[in-house]
């Protein structure tokens, strides 16, 4: 498979748990388990879902740059390692 393909459906199987517990969450937390708490949390699921795997999109490469940045600055000896 086509790394492209794999990267859209890596951030789609970490997206849709992830906004599943969140709105779960939520839903708890805002209504508790009263009647019609499935109905709100698979509406607010099925906006929050789309929304959150557009934004990794976005939200991924930022991630990595800054964390390759924090790496290089915390492993100084590492860096001294690379340049020989």
């Amino acid at each position: 498979m086509n790394n492209k393909y794999l990267k859209l459906l890596n951030t789609f199987f970490v997206v849709l748990p992830m906004t599943f517990i969140m709105a779960l969450v939520a839903i708890a937390r805002n209504y508790g388990f009263e009647e019609g708490w499935s109905q709100m949390l698979f509406s607010s699921w099925i906006v929050m879902a789309p929304v959150a795997y557009v934004t990794a999109f976005f939200i991924i490469p930022i991630a990595g740059k800054v964390t390759a940045r924090i790496s290089k600055r915390m492993h100084p000896i590492e860096q001294k390692k690379s340049l020989k």
